[in-house]
């Protein structure tokens, strides 16, 4: 990972960047370099992924025009081409190099035409003004607020902007912004048309594209890993890269001294892909002494988020101190696409796919943001094949039909698009508890009774009525919002609110983000 930062004015930007900066060193700790331009200033902090050299340090100027970008571009080689086809000259290996050039070429209308994960900052030359942009998912983040006088501020995360702007909002995911607007280029789950195919014929296509999905994400010069928990998702990641790579990929896990439910899968995923794999094992005290990092990390106060991210951050924390890896694959945003656990309890087809369309839009402040911090932090950088463009489009267009849990069976397109001898059949077609929860139920337990310990009942009700955004409706959550709190002051609507089931659903009304309180979990707990 990378930051990036944009201050669009004159009013001491170069002093504000400075600062802002200095609270995400570990995102990119190989190089920083701030830029003063007429009308304002770019900063940038460095990981080394893609070209690895001095020239490939950004920002990238062209004829007076300035560029910052935290991403990777798929395909960039021959978009180089066409560009030098056209007379444009390269200093380095850097896939983002090609963006000024493109901007040169296609103006805003380039966005559209990338295969990435980016988040960047334009200063055009010519027109003194700043563009920036989000890809469609949002996995590569981006923030923005106000200085004083109104001028807009831009930065990869929250903490570069709190000391500089009193409301910090999130980057619309597949938006620009231009002239003080923000607009639309991509929304990723709108359906031009729906697939009607075949059972046979969408398992084949989501085969396909998540193949490509993962193979296009192998290429690094720097070294690469796997999150591999065991469950369906990054199984398959692992699977799929494994039959690419002729040397074992270097996997990791993590668990729970206790109950980890899912270390055991994933050694024997392990074991039959044929990986280098390690385990990281957990204790109550390393979570509930890294709880107070993790939310300021994450800048969120949401349940599930948290503790999803305590087992991932201290695993990337592992990684980043015991191995050489910059690069981690990770299995988020299959559920959003094929569904939850809750989503069995969807009334009609037309129901599951309003839900996919909500949680899709909203990935960038859950698992995407967790995702992104935990290994971020770390000094690592993550990929999402799930997030492929291409996959996400087709998998969206699917007739949703297909897509409900008509088969006994959650996820069952994508189970059944990878029979054979990607995995196992007993992972393959196993039930996964929620990653939290796999990585042992006792650790939420923990966390829970470590809340119990802040508030008598009292406490809790009447610390919970000062917030009129997203109250806190459990002694967990309390907890959580006021560490957020110390840290964010005031900003709690940079997320929607607590990610839940939707409670509208007969079965879902539940008071717990947890896959565990609902009537169809079973086996994947076990």
């Amino acid at each position: 990972m990378c930051t990036i930062m944009g201050y669009c004015g004159t009013n001491d930007g170069m002093k504000k960047v400075m600062t802002g900066l200095e609270e995400t060193v570990s995102r990119g700790p190989d190089d920083c370099r701030i830029t003063e331009l007429k009308d304002g200033v770019l900063g940038f902090q460095r990981l080394s992924i893609m070209g690895l050299t001095p020239e490939g340090m950004q920002p990238f100027e062209l004829d007076g025009s300035c560029l910052v970008c935290n991403g990777e571009i798929y395909g960039f080689e021959k978009i180089k081409t066409d560009m030098i086809s056209r007379g444009y000259k390269f200093r380095s290996g850097s896939d983002c190099e090609v963006l000024l050039p493109m901007y040169r070429e296609y103006g805003t209308d380039m966005f559209a035409m990338l295969d990435a994960e980016f988040a960047c900052i334009i200063y055009d030359g010519n027109t003194c003004e700043f563009i920036a942009a989000r890809d469609p998912i949002g996995i590569r983040p981006l923030y923005y607020g106000h200085d004083t006088d109104g001028t807009f501020v831009f930065a990869s995360e929250p903490k570069d902007l709190v000391k500089i702007c009193a409301d910090i909002r999130p980057f619309p995911p597949g938006h620009y912004f231009k002239n003080g607007k923000f607009i639309c280029y991509c929304d990723i789950t709108h359906v031009d048309k729906i697939i009607y195919d075949d059972l046979e014929t969408v398992c084949a296509n989501i085969r396909e594209k998540l193949v490509k999905g993962v193979e296009k994400r192998l290429s690094a010069d720097a070294k690469v890993g796997f999150l591999l928990s065991g469950g369906l998702d990054s199984s398959l990641v692992c699977a799929i890269a494994q039959k690419k790579i002729k040397e074992p990929i270097k996997t990791f896990a993590v668990g729970m001294n206790t109950d980890a439910i899912d270390l055991k899968y994933a050694r024997q995923v392990a074991d039959y892909i044929g990986s280098d794999h390690t385990e990281v094992i957990i204790t109550r005290d390393d979570v509930i002494s890294s709880l107070e990092t993790v939310i300021k990390l994450l800048a969120t106060y949401d349940i599930t988020t948290i503790r999803a991210s305590m087992g991932m951050y201290l695993l990337c924390k592992a990684i980043h101190e015991q191995t050489d890896i910059r690069v981690l694959l990770t299995g988020e945003i299959s559920d959003e696409l094929f569904g939850y656990k809750y989503t069995d309890f969807a009334p009609s087809a037309d129901e599951f796919q309003k839900e996919s369309v909500k949680r899709v839009h909203e990935l960038h402040m859950y698992d995407v943001l967790r995702a992104d911090r935990c290994i971020s932090v770390n000094s690592l950088e993550a990929r999402v094949p799930f997030g492929d463009l291409g996959f996400v489009k087709y998998v969206m267009s699917v007739d949703p039909e297909k897509k409900l849990n008509r088969y006994n069976k959650g996820k069952y397109l994508l189970r059944r698009a990878f029979e054979g001898d990607y995995l196992p059949d007993d992972i393959l077609y196993r039930e996964k508890a929620a990653f939290s929860d796999a990585v042992g139920h006792s650790m939420v337990d923990h966390l829970k009774e470590y809340a119990e310990e802040f508030y008598t009942d009292e406490e809790f009700k009447e610390k919970s009525k000062k917030y009129t955004h997203a109250r806190p409706f459990t002694k967990e959550s309390l907890l959580y919002r006021e560490i957020f709190e110390k840290y964010y002051a005031g900003q709690s609507e940079m997320i929607v609110g607590f990610w839940m089931p939707n409670k509208t659903w007969e079965g879902c009304n539940v008071s717990d983000p947890s896959a565990r309180v609902l009537s169809n979990y079973g086996a994947s707990g076990e």
